[in-house]
């Protein structure tokens, strides 16, 4: 028990990868209804889509809006710590008193009409969302999109969507096709929507859906660039040229800013947005858990100096191929990861990729997580690969264990799992 009252109200709701998600609008629908529409009182919306990099291309616009002086709410999930991590609301995360009163006001509705726990959250953030004035609203789905508890934002200013890959594929189809066809379902009839890097199959779709309902598309490698050139990365559109330097690390960032900028030049009718904001924002730009240099976590003291560590919770093929990427380019240094992951994922997909770039592995448990695999799971699928791994009871001791046996300067990962980067995160 808690004597939290928002952990109480969450604690009582559905947990969807238990519970199973209803693809449906129509229950969302009516819960708003009854809450008195907030979804349509909320700031222009900037909605997002895609498999990976949703979070990253929100936290760029996030941060350059905040540059150039703009009030910004933010809706994101999962949170990896404190739930409140989900709302910001004009730039700061939502008061907990003011959240309170919220939730309670939500809790008499959800009695007399029930809702999943992705449903109940999301009416919450519009609750407080169209409470509170703000410049933009930066709005991410919580999967797929056609069906989504957030697509019930009849005109948003644009939509975008990211790089699409293999993810629960039990609820949005087994082909890319089929989850392209589910993220394109945030299209609106002439709502702008900015594409960002794809597989041909996924922006055929993509192209089609946008063909159908009059939508300009502002399509990576096509109206936007990226290009490479003397050692420096540049972003090139019709509008501008800009180098790239965003914060976070990992060469697929360049592609994630880059469609944040296209973004910012799809509004530039209604926000004054200089290359000196942008190029600020990009700089500064905060994300967890997203290939993340653990310097300051306590962690840190299991591993001996001139050990990096870093944390990650990219947890599908495409993750595994970003993480597979970064690994090979950890100037000869010897690569470890501390992998945990949920009984729903493709573990052998994920780990395809980064094995030939991985000196072992060190397979965990989540804990507290029902859905977690076991640790010899995981050390049996990254074993099928060739991976020399073994498990360990906690992420701790996985550490431990390295700084006992590796005796020259390493780079380990904590991965797999967005829920593993929470109880990481939650250490510190």
């Amino acid at each position: 028990m808690t004597n939290d009252p928002i952990e109480a109200f969450l604690s009582r709701l559905q947990h969807p990868l238990i519970a199973g998600i209803d693809l449906s609008l129509d229950r969302m629908h009516r819960l708003l209804s009854m809450l008195g529409s907030p979804h349509k009182r909320l700031p222009p919306v900037v909605h997002v889509a895609g498999t990976n990099g949703k979070g990253s291309l929100l936290a760029y616009l996030y941060a350059v809006y905040e540059a150039a002086g703009y009030r910004v709410h933010r809706y994101t999930s999962p949170h990896l710590v404190e739930f409140r991590e989900r709302m910001i609301v004009q730039n700061k995360m939502v008061e907990n008193a003011y959240l309170q009163n919220v939730v309670q006001h939500l809790a008499s509705v959800l009695a007399v009409q029930p809702a999943t726990f992705f449903e109940a959250t999301t009416a919450l953030a519009f609750l407080v969302f169209a409470e509170k004035p703000a410049d933009v609203m930066l709005l991410e789905t919580g999967m797929g999109g056609r069906l989504d508890a957030t697509n019930v934002v009849d005109k948003p200013l644009v939509t975008a969507i990211t790089p699409i890959s293999y993810d629960h594929t039990e609820f949005l189809g087994t082909t890319l096709a089929a989850i392209a066809g589910e993220k394109a379902g945030i299209m609106k009839k002439g709502v702008p929507c900015v594409i960002g890097r794809q597989d041909p199959e996924a922006l055929a779709v993509l192209e089609k859906k946008a063909a159908e309902l009059g939508v300009p598309l502002t399509r990576l490698g096509h109206e936007f660039h990226v290009e490479h050139r003397d050692g420096k990365v540049f972003y090139r559109s019709a509008k501008r040229e800009l180098e790239l330097k965003p914060s976070l690390p990992g060469d697929f960032q360049y592609d994630n800013a880059a469609s944040a900028i296209a973004c910012i030049e799809v509004m530039q009718d209604r926000y004054n947005i200089t290359d000196t904001h942008i190029t600020q924002g990009l700089a500064n730009t905060h994300w967890a858990a997203r290939l993340q240099h653990l310097t300051h976590h306590p962690y840190n003291r299991q591993l001996p100096a001139g050990f990096d560590l870093y944390l990650d919770g990219g947890h599908n093929p495409q993750g595994g191929q970003m993480l597979a990427n970064w690994a090979q380019k950890q100037s000869g240094r010897d690569v470890y990861l501390v992998c945990g992951m949920l009984k729903n994922k493709d573990a052998k997909a994920f780990l395809t990729p980064i094995a030939p770039h991985v000196k072992a592995l060190y397979a965990v448990e989540i804990e507290g997580e029902s859905m977690s695999r076991t640790a010899s799971d995981v050390q049996g699928v990254a074993k099928s690969l060739h991976i020399e791994a073994q498990t360990a009871p906690s992420v701790e001791i996985a550490l431990q264990t390295i700084a006992q046996h590796v005796k020259t300067p390493a780079t380990v990962c904590i991965c797999g799992s967005l829920y593993l980067a929470g109880k990481v995160l939650a250490a510190a």
